[in-house]
């Protein structure tokens, strides 16, 4: 078969699937005083447990209906989205910093530095990342601060193990040692050689470890654990229903939906830019 009509998987449908949803739920977020159709903090109590629009009984503007205090369901969805992307970016980009810097020095340099950095590794990976993390949030105290640096603490090692994978093979390459004939510094090969090669993959665990990031911040936000305001959460939203199941399927099926549908689109859109743009995978 002609090789080059072969597709390539990252431009196909998931790609364009998975972006279409977290812009659309991005573009929601930040516009979420401009779109959201009612207050997502008013309660009326003449309007509690409202079904969505296409059920009788639902009440004009409230699409997804309401929960137990006549809280607009929708609206509090989409601002909710605002905690969960603050949380994903911001936790995300700070635990890949992180784990990517000590990934490439161990992998590259091996030795003493691989050595002790990947001791701390293995003593990090040892504890239950989520039991952790509520154990960081109760130290550290509720709140969004809180949260971010709870995830990224404890997230830091996945990149760290896989960039140190990819780095070790990486630095075995014929143009590495190319490089090196050339006279370049280690250093210098390390981040003009080694590091472009190994973003594709940094690019696919950033991506995956958002989406992780927004389960542990619903997890936190479930037990209470997340920001202490009254903001509305998907946690917090999943927790409420929960209670309501029986009179009000809707306060739960939703929110769960919309987590569940970031979480996947986060990481096919990863694994989608990988095989995009991943030399090798092209």
């Amino acid at each position: 078969m002609d090789e080059a009509r072969i597709p390539r998987r990252g431009s196909g449908p998931r790609l364009w699937l998975a972006g279409g949803w977290l812009l659309l739920a991005l573009l929601a977020a930040i516009l979420a005083p401009l779109v959201a159709p009612q207050d997502p903090l008013a309660q009326d109590l003449m309007l509690e447990r409202l079904p969505p629009f296409w059920l009788d009984g639902a009440g004009p503007g409230y699409w997804l209906g309401t929960d137990s205090l006549g809280r607009d369901l929708l609206s509090r969805l989409i601002f909710g989205g605002r905690i969960a992307f603050i949380v994903a970016f911001a936790a995300a980009i700070a635990a890949c910093v992180v784990g990517s810097t000590l990934g490439l020095i161990a992998g590259y340099f091996g030795g003493w530095a691989d050595r002790i950095i990947s001791r701390i590794v293995d003593i990090w990976m040892a504890f239950p990342p989520v039991l952790f993390a509520i154990l960081l949030v109760a130290v550290l105290g509720t709140g969004l601060s809180s949260v971010i640096l709870a995830i990224a603490i404890i997230d830091w090692t996945r990149f760290c193990r896989v960039i140190r994978a990819e780095a070790m093979g990486q630095s075995r390459m014929d143009y590495v040692e190319n490089a090196r004939i050339a006279g370049y510094g280690r250093f210098g090969i390390m981040l003009r050689e080694v590091l472009p090669n190994v973003v594709p993959s940094i690019v696919a665990l950033l991506s995956l470890e958002m989406g992780i990031a927004v389960i542990v911040e619903a997890i936190l936000s479930f037990v209470n654990l997340s920001i202490s305001t009254d903001d509305p959460t998907w946690g917090g939203i999943i927790a409420e229903g929960r209670l309501s199941i029986h009179q009000a399927w809707w306060v739960l099926v939703f929110p769960l939906v919309t987590l569940i549908l970031t979480v996947l689109s986060f990481s096919q859109f990863g694994e989608a830019l990988k095989t995009r743009f991943d030399p090798v995978l092209r």
